[in-house]
């Protein structure tokens, strides 16, 4: 445990959680799509959808896939900056099977085609916790560099990225392998020490058996 966990993040008010970790919320979804959403269907679970507009929930959300930080002071006018660079949105509430009560899910679609769905938590001090991409079960924080593998379901593809990745000698904190069944979609999730160039991501996605490659990357 740091300072920060403790004292709570450097913030635009008035909640670490429903404030701050939207934001944050926000920021991850928008790097695991790749770009500013052209549109956003976002959907408030529990907490959220109870408190979250008077904590400024929703426009924190907003704010993030915008690209802004928990700190940034525009956060309260979210919805009129989205309305300026043309990013259309909605927000409904819903009930999630078994998820946290400070929970979001957020279905991004870019200009180019991209499409992500993703749902996370917040789970405290800023602090948030992906828990599902795309319908898959999965579980990262987003605190570290992290590479998220789209992949078919069989041997080798593990050792091939990690092979990749050690090549250029990118250091593996943690490594996660999730799927939906045997043979069929899995995802790979590593978390590593090393920032990663947009070319080695797009080598990664050439690889037989990948079907998709993203990259969180944190500003140190």
């Amino acid at each position: 445990m740091n300072i920060f966990d403790i004292l709570g993040p450097v913030m635009v008010g008035p909640s670490s959680s429903h404030t701050a970790g939207a934001a944050r919320i926000g920021l991850i979804a928008r790097q695991l799509l790749g770009c500013t959403p052209e549109k956003a269907e976002i959907y408030l679970h529990g907490s959220f959808a109870d408190t979250g507009k008077g904590h400024g929930t929703d426009r924190a959300l907003v704010a993030g896939l915008l690209g802004m930080e928990p700190d940034d002071p525009r956060i309260p006018v979210s919805f009129d900056a989205a309305g300026e660079c043309g990013m259309e949105f909605t927000i409904s509430e819903t009930v999630l099977r078994d998820a946290h009560p400070n929970t979001a899910r957020l279905i991004l679609h870019g200009k180019d085609g991209r499409r992500v769905d993703v749902q996370a938590s917040s789970l405290g001090g800023g602090r948030i916790q992906v828990n599902k991409l795309d319908g898959m079960d999965v579980c990262f924080s987003g605190n570290c560099n992290t590479l998220i593998i789209y992949n078919e379901d069989r041997p080798g593809l593990v050792a091939d990225v990690s092979s990749l990745l050690a090549s250029v000698s990118v250091n593996i904190g943690t490594l996660q392998l999730f799927r939906d069944k045997r043979g069929g979609t899995a995802v790979m999730v590593y978390e590593i020490d090393h920032p990663l160039s947009p070319e080695l991501v797009q080598v990664l996605e050439q690889f037989d058996g990948i079907l998709k490659a993203t990259y969180i990357n944190v500003k140190l």
